[in-house]
């Protein structure tokens, strides 16, 4: 006979929420690298107790595991690009792309207005290829560079391109999430992006202003000289000429040309190990320890800059972290992270806890704007806890969109708050596929940046403001009255 199944109390379903938060905490007090394994082992852990709860409660073992591997197959594209961003951050080490947009960025950004330029830049090369992800691996990479390069603290320079490139990827009508908030909530794209900009736009401003006052207050020691002493190092090192932007814009022309991100990313690994054998053949000579006719040795140097670690050395010891790749390997841990998060996430839906909670809230609604913040607070409960920012869009998607209707709210309010509060906060959540990411590829600890993302923070609390002051909230008997 099968056993009944019953739903979870709030109790039981909060229970592995307060285990994974208090094992969390002391992995964040406990080791300086949490991605090293000990978040992936709080996550497995946390997962194991919902899942013995989830026994309790009638359900099955195959039952679980089915979901879980679901939840992971929604991951997976996710990772085959982390291990792409792991390949394009090798070749184009090689090659003296990134080197060479630290090169000439150095002559052409200054240091008090250069955190407001990271966030404009990020922003428009987001804006226009639809991707985050894309922008911070390319030119986010290069901009820290730049920043660090200053004498800059990293973590606020990595905020600063976080907030850019988010920014971005929510407004453009090429990003994924900006299609399918809209598609979840029931509106059309262009209502969508033009109902947005009343929350995105204030939050932007403040994010600038926020910036361009750090930038005059930030003491960066010698910059001019520094900068020099840099470029000097990258000159001696690399063969430096402006064809080498070439393949970021040949990239992001690929990218705008709406190519999918697995195929346009493959692109941008060849055309940098391409331009590597071509223009920086004594950096392949020196990465190879053995003797070898030129086409053999730039076989193995590429291919090892794709899939392993590599390490150029130069005259300067301090600048050799900066010219240093982990390629696919690099990306193993970050990997490890997300399969142990949706490990969790998928525990948590199969045995309905997560639904639980969510219900529960939708008990204490008592007006717009208390519907409007937990419909926030929701997207970032499921960026924490299923860890990944297609679920915190579609699952409160789902569960609201009657409240909304119900209260006579249109489409646009909810998918506008489904981007403001999931979009944008995945990336501040270390185990999310987002953070994982961002964390890994910009080389700064999530928790870091975090204080820095000031647009990212800002958004969620801009659309509860919005809310509860009844600013720009459309209903349907507003229609009826013209």
């Amino acid at each position: 006979m099968q056993k009944t199944k019953r739903q979870a109390t709030l109790f039981e379903a909060i229970i592995p929420i307060v285990f994974l938060i208090v094992l969390l905490s002391l992995n964040v007090i406990l080791f300086k690298d949490t991605l090293q394994g000990s978040n992936q082992i709080a996550l497995m852990t946390a997962a194991a107790l919902a899942g013995i709860i989830g026994l309790r409660m009638g359900y099955t073992w195959p039952e679980m595991r089915s979901q879980v591997v679901k939840t992971i197959g929604t991951a997976m594209p996710a990772i085959l690009i982390l291990f792409l961003i792991g390949a394009l951050s090798g070749t184009w080490l090689i090659s003296g792309v990134i080197p060479a947009l630290i090169y000439y960025g150095l002559d052409v950004l200054n240091p008090t207005i250069f955190l407001f330029a990271a966030v404009v830049i990020s922003g428009i090369v987001s804006l226009a290829t639809g991707s985050s992800w894309s922008t911070i691996a390319t030119i986010g990479v290069a901009l820290l560079g730049i920043g660090d390069a200053m004498g800059i603290d990293k973590a606020i320079v990595a905020g600063a391109i976080v907030s850019g490139a988010y920014f971005g990827d929510k407004m453009s009508p090429l990003s994924d999430t900006t299609n399918l908030a809209p598609a979840v909530a029931g509106t059309d794209l262009f209502t969508h992006i033009r109902y947005m900009m009343y929350t995105t736009v204030p939050s932007m401003t403040l994010t600038l202003l926020i910036f361009l006052i750090m930038g005059f207050s930030i003491h960066t020691g010698d910059v001019q000289t520094h900068g020099v002493a840099v470029q000097a190092v990258i000159k001696n090192t690399f063969h430096i000429t402006p064809w080498l932007f070439l393949v970021p814009l040949f990239l992001f022309a690929v990218i705008i040309k709406k190519v999918p991100p697995l195929p346009a990313l493959a692109i941008g690994v060849v055309l940098g190990a391409v331009f590597a054998v071509i223009f920086q053949p004594q950096i392949i000579e020196g990465l190879y320890d053995g003797k070898g006719n030129y086409f053999t040795v730039s076989y193995i140097v590429v291919m090892k800059a794709i899939y392993g670690h590599t390490a150029i050395i130069t005259q300067d010891p301090a600048m050799n972290e900066l010219f240093t790749s982990g390629g696919m390997s690099g990306m193993l841990e970050t990997i490890w992270l997300i399969i142990s998060a949706m490990f969790f996430g998928g525990i948590m839906e199969s045995t309905g806890m997560l639904r639980k909670i969510t219900l529960s809230v939708l008990k204490l609604i008592k007006s717009d704007g208390s519907l409007i913040t937990s419909t926030a607070l929701s997207c970032i409960f499921f960026n924490i806890t299923a860890s990944d920012q297609y679920i915190s869009i579609v699952v409160p998607g789902e569960m609201y969109n009657e409240a909304f209707k119900d209260r006579g709210l249109k489409p646009e309010v909810l998918s506008r708050t489904l981007e403001d509060a999931g979009t944008v906060t995945s990336v501040l959540v270390p185990w999310n596929t987002g953070g994982a990411t961002q964390s890994r590829v910009l080389g700064v600890p999530t928790l870091s940046y975090l204080p820095y993302a000031f647009f990212n923070l800002i958004s969620p609390l801009m659309t509860i403001l919005f809310a509860y002051l009844n600013i720009r909230i459309r209903r349907f008997k507003d229609d009826k009255k013209g």
